[in-house]
């Protein structure tokens, strides 16, 4: 049997597997493969090589690897709550990107926090017993036989089609359908972080689950690392931050629905002022459309077929009208309502455009999920021969946009959903290979996420990676030839008929409260100077003698249109830097005798300890260059761990 092996046509023998091939290789690669992959599809290390195709080794360094290893660490936590609570009752375990969690029914017992530490002893005691974790294929009668016992897995058990497997290591087996590392032995640093409650199959009127969560890595020094990470981002949660700076809340009156505080409104209308300078100088047209518009326009662009469980529905004058969850249909309207040569193209019509979509309440989660949320939409109709000009444009913009928030990125190219999508597969098939195109032209890498395009067309999707090396997705770019058909539009092309043109759906922030919150987390709450809700805090060190040159100084600050504030409580100086510095205000000022009598300003920037002194002219064109560049005021890189 041949497998195609980097390239290059191997020869082995039949009913060789995985493990088999490793060693055919290089035998030392046998200590560090976990698994393996034939014709990307993956496969446990030994389990036969059925056929010929492309073979690929899975080691321990390889970027599957961290997934299969925090999923079999999942199995050796249930093995050994099993050991410990034989009556429990087990879910489901997968991982997930920071780690691995089990919803388990424990019963009468409630667990605690005291308890983690002896699953974790267990866990250690299996994990030396060097058991192999053994694939099982069985009939669903022969399952249903195993679990019997277990309701939640008899569930699942009868919603299965097609092949089941089961996982056995020891005396313990689970219903899994892979893939695991080849024994307990591999999974030798692991913690068992918390515990959460979860609803059976995520229904609040299904019974309260315990929810365990876990992390599992390949080295020591990887365990610590990622764990102090995690401390550092409950440190930098949004949600605290917010409340500490006092940019938003949310109600019990309105789940779901941020309210925005002072400060935050003033952040966020900083950054869209520059999303407005930025749309003016890149060719758009800013648009406004309304909110509610009726049943027929949601139904003729596809929204109320995939969408009316997600939409709020209302009823004017005996019609039934909609809350829009996507401002698409609203800016076609506004295309539709003039005639267009294709000299004019392409148009481009943006918008800041208010969205409701109803989450599930147990999903929301302060600004990055919410149920009322502004998209920076932009929509662009032009031609064929421009759509590659036209999509690495957007991309050359959104380079330009996350460097200038401190954010990596990587771009996925999802393509067409196997179900419920809209237009003809030729039609899908032409749209994904120019994306392609236009992302080599641009000279980015981009990686395929089959399945996961719109309903009306594939899409690169901008996944954003923060200083903690959180993955976050925000901007898309969709690649759109459907809803133009739907609606009719069109352009009079130079031989003067009607012709069709294509459309590109353009997110750059996304939704703007989860931008906010990403860059929250991302900064620490110490944005940069030009954005910031508050730049310079004005500390006199005694009002009785440095206030009057203060208040002058503020006024001075004012006129610059800089956002200042002036701390004159009497409580003590040191007490007062210290609010300026948990604010994280970019440049705090105090105001002593010797600024007073030279007529300069000693200030202190957010996270240095240095004092310098300079004239008031002199900081005046500093801090103004700092808002011109839009330079960070830390670097989030430098400033984690």
């Amino acid at each position: 049997m041949k497998l195609e092996i980097n390239g290059k046509a191997v020869e082995v023998k039949d009913g060789a597997n995985g493990m088999d091939v490793a060693v055919l290789l290089d035998p030392e690669n046998k200590k560090k493969a976990i698994a393996y992959k034939l014709d990307d599809q993956e496969y446990d290390l030994f389990q036969p090589v059925k056929k010929e195709g492309k073979f690929e080794l899975i080691l321990n360094d390889s970027p599957e690897a961290f997934h299969i290893l925090n999923h079999s660490t999942s199995h050796l936590m249930a093995q050994a709550i099993h050991a410990l609570w034989p009556e429990a009752l087990f879910t489901i375990g997968p991982a997930i990107d920071d780690g691995f969690y089990y919803d388990i029914d424990f019963g009468n017992y409630v667990l605690k926090e005291d308890d983690l530490p002896k699953i974790e002893a267990k866990m250690k005691e299996f994990s030396k017993k060097n058991e192999y974790i053994i694939r099982e294929v069985v009939s669903k009668e022969k399952a249903l036989e195993l679990f019997k016992n277990n309701p939640y897995k008899t569930e699942m058990i009868k919603d299965l089609e097609g092949e089941i497997s089961i996982y056995k290591q020891g005396d313990w087996f689970d219903l899994c359908l892979g893939v695991h590392v080849p024994s307990t032995s591999y999974i030798k640093f692991f913690k068992i972080k918390s515990l959460a409650g979860a609803y059976w199959r995520g229904d609040s009127k299904n019974k309260q689950l315990t929810r365990i969560y876990g992390l599992s890595c390949w080295s020591k020094e990887d365990l610590d690392h990622r764990l102090a990470i995690e401390e550092e981002a409950k440190k930098r949660d949004h949600r605290k931050i917010g409340k500490e700076m006092g940019l938003f809340m949310i109600s019990e009156f309105g789940p779901g629905f941020p309210f925005w505080l002072p400060n935050g409104w003033t952040l966020r209308r900083n950054i869209e002022a520059w999303w407005y300078d930025l749309q003016d100088k890149e060719g758009y047209k800013v648009i406004n459309t309304p909110i509610i518009l009726s049943k027929e326009l949601w139904i003729t662009s596809g929204h109320w077929d995939h969408y009316k469980e997600n939409m709020y529905t209302t009823k004017i004058d005996d019609k039934e009208f909609a809350i829009k969850p996507m401002n698409c249909p609203g800016s076609i309207l506004v295309y539709n309502s003039s005639i267009h040569s294709y000299k004019d193209l392409p148009v481009r019509l943006a918008e800041m455009g208010l969205v409701h979509r109803h989450e599930a309440s147990g999903a929301l989660n302060g600004l990055f999920r919410v149920r009322c949320f502004t998209q920076d939409d932009a929509h662009i109709y032009c031609r064929e021969d421009q759509l590659e000009s036209e999509i690495k444009t957007l991309i050359r913009l959104y380079d330009y946009c996350y460097t200038l928030f401190g954010l990596d990125y990587r771009i996925e190219l999802s393509t067409r959903p196997t179900e419920g999508y809209i237009g003809s597969i030729d039609l899908w098939n032409k749209s994904e290979s120019i994306l392609k195109e236009a992302c080599l032209a641009s000279g980015k890498e981009f990686k395929i996420n089959p399945g996961d395009g719109a309903f009306y067309g594939p899409k690169l999707d901008f996944k954003l990676k923060d200083c903690m090396g959180r993955v976050w997705q925000c901007g898309t770019i969709q690649l759109d030839m459907n809803l133009p058909q739907r609606f009719n539009c069109y352009y009079i092309d130079k031989d003067g008929s009607k012709k069709q043109p294509i459309m590109l759906h353009r997110a750059m922030l996304g939704s703007i409260e989860r931008f906010i919150g990403v860059i929250t987390e991302n900064f620490a709450g110490a944005f940069p100077t030009w954005c910031t809700p508050v730049q310079i805090k004005i500390l006199p060190v005694n009002n009785q003698f440095h206030l009057e040159y203060s208040k002058k100084l503020y006024d001075q600050f004012k006129a610059n249109k800089l956002r200042v504030e002036l701390d004159d409580s009497e409580e003590k100086l040191a007490y007062r830097i210290r609010n300026a510095q948990i604010m994280k205000i970019p440049y705090s000022l105090v105001i002593g005798d010797k600024e007073v009598q030279n007529g300069t300003v000693t200030y202190r920037k957010y996270g240095s300890e240095k004092q310098v002194t300079v004239t008031v002219d002199e900081f005046l064109k500093m801090i103004n260059e700092e808002i011109e560049s839009k330079a960070l005021l830390v670097d989030p890189k430098k400033s984690i761990l």
